[in-house]
């Protein structure tokens, strides 16, 4: 599902990346850890095509996305790759269900089939009656949940996620990461999820490691 091949990334005189290759299978889910400032973000901001790297490649579902040009990697991104931070950025002008939305409005679909796939989330994900909330009524667990429901509305192959879980509470924090597995037993979902939570850095099929920019340990 996911090749990053040899990828080096330098920001000004400070190499952050230097020279990763990974491998991730379909339905697989790996956690990334590491101490702050090892190369996590920029790694997975590289594999979800928010960043390019210097040098190396990426491959996504077949998909060399090195070789695409900014319209086609924007596409490509909304309908292949799914986004959840530690910080929701939801937006607070919006209800739960419009937040939902907005990524299949971005992929052109209908406004009712949005709607329904969105109605379909939200029961999903026990937030039928939070539907017309905006963000500052929800609780984070709610709003964390709310953004899940926003990075899977268009049926991605690859969920990244950094620092999911990162601003809730052990109880949320714990129903998250069993919500990440549920959707990968039912959907075959791949999920590359930066995280410094020990308990699910451990949940994992794999934990890579990075330290200085370079893979440590991979099991």
């Amino acid at each position: 599902m996911i090749e990053v091949n040899k990828i080096y990334k330098s920001f000004g005189n400070v190499d952050v990346i230097k020279g990763i290759d990974i491998h991730i299978d379909k339905g697989e889910i790996v956690t990334i850890v590491g101490a702050s400032g090892a190369g996590k973000t920029t790694l997975l901001q590289i594999i979800g095509t928010l960043e390019k790297a210097d040098k190396g490649t990426v491959v996504i579902n077949g998909s060399n996305v090195d070789n695409m040009n900014q319209k086609t990697l924007a596409s490509f991104r909304n309908k292949n790759i799914g986004f959840v931070f530690q910080f929701h950025h939801l937006l607070p002008e919006f209800t739960a269900i419009e937040n939902i939305c907005i990524p299949a409005f971005i992929a052109g679909e209908s406004k009712s089939k949005a709607l329904s796939k969105a109605k379909y989330l939200l029961d999903y994900l026990n937030l039928t009656d939070r539907a017309n909330h905006k963000p500052s009524m929800l609780s984070g667990g709610e709003q964390q949940r709310v953004a899940v429901a926003r990075a899977l509305i268009n049926e991605p192959a690859v969920i990244l996620a950094d620092e999911p879980s990162g601003n809730l509470d052990s109880q949320n924090a714990k129903e998250l990461h069993e919500l990440f597995f549920k959707l990968r037993e039912q959907t075959g979902q791949t999920f590359v999820i930066v995280t410094h939570n020990p308990e699910l850095a451990e949940m994992a099929d794999r934990k890579l490691t990075i330290k200085d920019g370079k893979i440590e340990s991979n099991i």
